[in-house]
């Protein structure tokens, strides 16, 4: 199982930028999707999770500002950040729990991490 991210950049306050990361492999099913990000004075945090029935949460700071989605039938999540502030300069980290077909249980896979630069 892969996931692979993609959507990073370089944006001014106040602008956007959409992040997309895609399940690939051996997936069964797969449980939750979610966006972390992580800077190097601050452990990995979760920005925005979401289920395969698209119920979501995020944490305070990006509320009201990012949005999560999911394509189940492209087991792709995005995450669109709007009104961007230098403070969620960061790299950010799609998660997925899922079942891989044979096993029973579901596991936690990572994507590569892709970096998010918001300047004032």
């Amino acid at each position: 199982v892969q996931l692979q991210a993609s959507g990073g950049g370089l944006v001014q306050a106040g602008g956007s930028l959409g992040l997309s990361c895609a399940a690939s492999g051996t997936i069964a099913s797969i449980s939750t999707m979610a966006w972390y990000r992580q800077t190097p004075e601050k452990l990995r945090e979760l920005v925005a999770t979401i289920t395969t029935s698209g119920i979501t949460g995020y944490t305070d700071s990006v509320k009201g500002r990012f949005t999560i989605s999911i394509d189940n039938s492209k087991n792709t999540v995005y995450l669109q950040m709007n009104s961007l502030k230098p403070e969620d300069t960061a790299v950010y980290y799609c998660n997925a729990v899922l079942r891989r077909h044979g096993s029973a249980g579901y596991t936690t896979y990572w994507g590569q991490g892709t970096l998010v630069t918001v300047s004032s």
